[in-house]
């Protein structure tokens, strides 16, 4: 690849993954009532601390990315945040039909978003986000 674009790649993608968090991030606090729903239908527990968690989290970390910093590090905890929500809350085999093709479908575009985020990881760490400018 022509090493004039790919840089440009990086960025567009690195942008696309924080907006991917950024706005998740900001709907938990306007949708709440519907998170906390969800949450409960998935026997969470700690409801309350844990969106406000991963809602400043997920903010916090759609700026660093945007803004190329600790990109490695963000990429890495969002990578766990992934993880977690996969196995917690898009747990397609408690379910059946419709509902449980709908989870499978979020648990396999989580497993593309969790891929891109490694890959963001990876080429972070071979050089310093100031060095990546």
């Amino acid at each position: 690849m022509n090493n004039k674009v790919a840089p440009i790649f990086v960025t567009i993608g690195r942008v696309l993954l924080a907006l991917y968090f950024l706005l998740p991030g900001v709907m938990k606090f306007i949708s709440w009532d519907m998170h906390v729903a969800l949450m409960q239908k998935h026997s969470m527990v700690m409801i309350p601390v844990l969106l406000t968690a991963a809602g400043v989290f997920q903010i916090a970390a759609a700026f660093a990315l945007i803004l190329n910093r600790y990109t490695g590090l963000v990429s890495l905890l969002l990578a766990g945040l992934v993880l977690v929500i996969n196995f917690s809350l898009h747990d397609f085999w408690n379910f059946s039909g419709v509902e449980g093709a709908h989870e499978m479908q979020n648990f396999v575009k989580n497993l593309g978003i969790l891929a891109g985020l490694l890959v963001l990881a990876g080429h972070s760490g071979s050089q310093s986000d100031i060095e990546q400018r």
